[in-house]
């Protein structure tokens, strides 16, 4: 229902266009199948896919592991107090790339049961969606708290959900975004603790030495680095995050 709304809205943006075309242009056309069901000609399915083109960023922030893993990364070179390093590019790469190789599973599952038969033309893109969004759901709903999935739930009314394929996505996506910031934050404020001790106790030693004009961060920097360099931190945060998810 909601890619008919899509494509008529799309069909009446492209009226004016339309108006001077050939009587006999067939471009845009929805032709019925014989289960019920409807196809749509190729002009309409690349304008579908071109705008989904348009909605990948908004899809990673929402439906990856791309949230929890860019945010502790964010929150761990907050605590190291290296400023802009690494700079945001390379924690952006980062968080793709660990975000790719926990989400491999999925989209393997997404490519073997719908991108590949819908490629070979053994399904229609309505089926190939259908497919694609039960790996993503299954996912999601693995990393969602109940009590966030409650909590939009009784905001939107929707009541009890007899089983978790009755959750719709519309609040299946808020509900698993705010449980990626709340389970961020936790590991952020575990990889925040060893380094905020540092600061503190340098802090208490400049001002017991009465070096008060001295800024502690100065000081405790070099230790910080030496301690994550020592345990072998980027290891273990990256061990760490991708442990993290329920595939």
């Amino acid at each position: 229902m909601t890619l008919r709304r899509f494509l008529l809205l799309a069909l009446l943006i492209a009226a004016p266009s339309l108006a001077s075309a050939s009587p006999g242009f067939a471009a845009l056309t929805v032709e019925p199948t014989g289960n019920g069901g409807e196809t749509y000609t190729v002009t309409l399915q690349v304008l579908a896919f071109m705008t989904a083109l348009s909605l990948l960023p908004a899809a990673l922030m929402m439906m990856t592991s791309f949230v929890r893993i860019l945010i502790v990364l964010g929150i761990l070179r907050q605590a190291l107090g290296t400023q802009s390093s690494p700079s945001n590019q390379v924690l952006i790469g980062l968080a793709l790339f660990l975000s790719l190789f926990v989400m491999t599973p999925v989209f393997d599952n997404i490519y073997d049961n719908a991108l590949e038969p819908y490629l070979n033309d053994q399904i229609p893109a309505q089926v190939a969606v259908q497919k694609a969004a039960k790996p993503l759901r299954k996912f999601m709903l693995a990393q969602t708290r109940d009590d966030d999935l409650m909590m939009f739930s009784q905001i939107s009314h929707s009541g009890e959900f007899e089983s978790a394929d009755d959750v719709p996505f519309t609040l299946l996506m808020p509900a698993f975004v705010t449980s990626e910031l709340k389970t961020a934050f936790q590991i952020g404020f575990l990889v925040l603790i060893p380094f905020l001790v540092i600061d503190l106790v340098v802090a208490t030693l400049l001002m017991s030495m009465g070096m008060m004009m001295l800024s502690p961060m100065i000081i405790s920097l070099p230790f910080k680095i030496m301690l994550f360099v020592l345990i072998d931190g980027w290891s273990l945060i990256m061990g760490t995050l991708a442990a993290s998810f329920t595939v």
